[in-house]
């Protein structure tokens, strides 16, 4: 079986695939993340992934646990960065380590994962995500003290529709394993059409 680390060190090179093919337009298009360019996207999962540990329990204290503010904080620190400049870093920061390396490399895994479809999706460059890239970010999902992903969906049960995984209690929603990580981590309204069942109302009315 192959290890987290190995997972998260697979989705950084993919990252980093996807950026070195883009173009100087769609470096400035819009992403999931309301408000962000590529660019911002880009700039903040490396900026995240760079920290120490220490470094990054200092960051959450000054942000006062907030993750909005640490988040754009985060950004405006890297705020110089360009294109050639965060794809050399991104290419260059393959193995997980600092706050990356959290959670047995799973802070790296979900990071790279979800950013990069937070990209590809709105500039129409689909990807499949592996299964058990997949697989271990939704169970992080769910217990990341950052992503909350069971308080998110609290009372509602998941259930994947093309692998093996399900979690929660309560009205099902079903879908994607792709979509069901998604609309934990927020973004419910991009993957809405492809969910179903009698919990997805309450999951868009949070």
């Amino acid at each position: 079986m192959i290890s987290v680390r190995a997972l998260a060190r697979r989705e950084r090179e993919e990252f980093a695939d996807l950026l070195d093919g883009l173009s100087p337009q769609q470096w400035h298009a819009p992403t999931l993340c309301v408000g962000w360019t590529v660019r911002d996207v880009a700039a903040h999962t490396l900026s995240y992934l760079g920290q120490s540990r220490l470094g990054l329990t200092a960051a959450m204290l000054a942000a006062r646990g907030r993750v909005d503010r640490l988040n754009d904080r985060a950004l405006r620190g890297g705020a110089g960065s360009g294109p050639d400049e965060l794809r050399a870093l991104m290419r260059a920061g393959v193995d997980p380590s600092g706050a990356g390396a959290l959670y047995g490399c799973r802070v790296a895994l979900i990071e790279c994962l979800i950013h990069q479809q937070d990209i590809r999706r709105p500039l129409g460059l689909p990807r499949t995500v592996p299964p058990d890239a997949l697989r271990a970010s939704l169970t992080y999902a769910r217990v990341s003290p950052v992503i909350g992903g069971a308080w998110h969906t609290r009372g509602l049960r998941l259930v994947a529709t093309d692998l093996d995984w399900s979690a929660g209690r309560g009205p099902e929603i079903h879908g994607p394993g792709e979509a069901l990580l998604l609309a934990m981590t927020g973004r419910v309204g991009a993957v809405a059409a492809e969910l179903h069942g009698p919990g997805l109302a309450e999951l868009g009315r949070r």
